[in-house]
């Protein structure tokens, strides 16, 4: 038996895996087919046989730089020598203190204060007990809803399930979950014919006008994926429904949290994705790439005015959350080490270039029959497949497979978000592969 065929074996008999069913990978008929991978090296993964993989989805988002990338490498090696982990309740270190400071600097707004947590879901539950507390401690006991998009995302934990509408995920959970209000999503798509992106965006922020003057007094806070909402099908849209919701927000008293899980540290183009609209949210919720996809991280940034409101004798009116692994020093040394490549070689400025590039490269895939609506916002592109079959998305990723590519289709969007380690010669393979299966039906 081969070192590929041992490891799928054994990994079916005792690994549960998420998001997957498991009967459809022991029977062999999955859409998506378990990949035993021996290593990775930049945007390439590799088997035992030592086949490689165009990583085009940055290994759900979080390999951000590429795999194995020098700098963070050495940054987790030297923090292994010293410190790899103590509680961040009653304690301090280095690396949290460092990757605080610098954070603060680079995030839109006066965003002083970070709060850790372990992963994306994590930062959700934590902005949203946090606006949920704020309000408490302020006597505004009224507001204790949440307002959020439609087609939004935001995790699968109870509290970030609540806050999410995509029904795969959290219909057999409903009973579990807090009612939430939602808003039509500005996603440019379901603009009317000749209406604009802005213009359909505009109208958007004009029906959240609406719900916020009836309900600003019992609604806490609004979150939003900012620009692009990811896992609802790479839906993007304009930075004008940001700005006017930032202004809303503020205007009505209701916290803003943005979650830039996802999209933040360059994915769209700016660092942050609310700086295309010049927006400072209270609450910027921030996870995935923030380690380069080394180690579970993640954090929730927020103001003077929100700590103040838990800064007092009472423990009672204190933040009472925790994860064991809080702050963790390897992680933090690892994000640190990420911010340092970002900022000190202009990685996002590189990535202006590379999306220029991408975007000359598929002009013409505008008129191919196989796809509509192509895309692209900062270093994600996404299209729709014209296909209508329930399949059809599983049968694109088997076909990408077999060009040596991994794309992981959300029902008929086929989407690619790589890592920074890619330049025109791997992106002209990418490209490449996906039009040869687009050609072959």
């Amino acid at each position: 038996m081969s070192r590929n065929a041992d490891l799928l074996q054994r990994s079916l008999a005792a690994v549960w895996h998420p998001c997957t069913q498991m009967q459809q990978h022991a029977a062999a008929i999955d859409a998506l087919p378990l990949l035993p991978i021996e290593r990775a090296e930049g945007v390439w993964l590799y088997d035992f046989d030592g086949r490689r993989l165009f990583d085009g989805i940055s290994s759900w988002w979080v390999n951000l730089l590429g795999h194995g990338h020098p700098a963070v490498n050495a940054a987790i090696r030297e923090q292994l020598q010293t410190l790899e982990h103590v509680m961040l309740a009653g304690f301090t270190h280095e690396p949290v203190v460092q990757l605080s400071e610098q954070l603060a600097q680079l995030a839109p707004g006066k965003l002083g204060h970070c709060f850790y947590g372990s992963d994306g879901a994590s930062a959700i539950e934590i902005a949203l007990k946090m606006s949920f507390h704020y309000w408490r401690n302020h006597g505004r006991t009224d507001k204790t809803r949440f307002l959020a998009l439609r087609n939004s995302y935001h995790g699968e934990t109870l509290g970030a399930l609540s806050v999410t509408d995509i029904p795969l995920f959290r219909s057999t959970y409903a009973e579990l979950l807090r009612a939430v209000d939602q808003v039509p999503s500005p996603d440019w798509r379901l603009a009317d014919p000749g209406e604009s992106a802005e213009d359909y965006a505009l109208r958007c922020a004009a029906m959240l006008e609406a719900h916020l003057q009836q309900h600003a007094a019992q609604t806490a806070a609004f979150i939003v994926e900012p620009l692009v909402q990811c896992a609802g099908g790479m839906a993007m849209y304009h930075a004008a429904y940001l700005r006017r919701a930032a202004a809303l927000c503020r205007q009505y008293e209701v916290h803003l949290i943005a979650d830039e899980i996802a999209v933040g540290f360059g994915r769209t183009g700016s660092m942050f994705a609310c700086e295309q609209a010049d927006v400072a949210p209270d609450f910027l919720c921030l996870s995935k790439g923030i380690t380069g996809g080394y180690l579970p991280l993640s954090v929730v940034m927020t103001t003077d005015a929100v700590y103040a409101a838990f800064y007092d004798p009472s423990l009672s009116r204190g933040f009472l959350h925790s994860h064991s692994y809080t702050g963790n020093p390897l992680a933090c040394r690892a994000a640190l080490a990420v911010l340092a490549v970002l900022t000190g070689e202009q990685r996002i400025a590189r990535n202006i270039g590379l999306r220029d590039w991408m975007n000359r490269r598929i002009a013409s895939w505008h008129a191919h029959p196989g796809i509509t609506q192509l895309r692209n916002t900062g270093m994600i592109w996404a299209f729709e497949l014209t296909d209508t079959r329930a399949d059809v998305g599983a049968r694109f990723h088997r076909q990408a497979l077999q060009q040596g590519i991994l794309l992981r289709p959300i029902g008929r969007t086929v989407y690619w978000m790589p890592p920074y380690a890619v330049d025109e010669e791997t992106l002209e393979f990418l490209a490449a592969g996906i039009e040869r299966v687009l050609d072959a039906g």
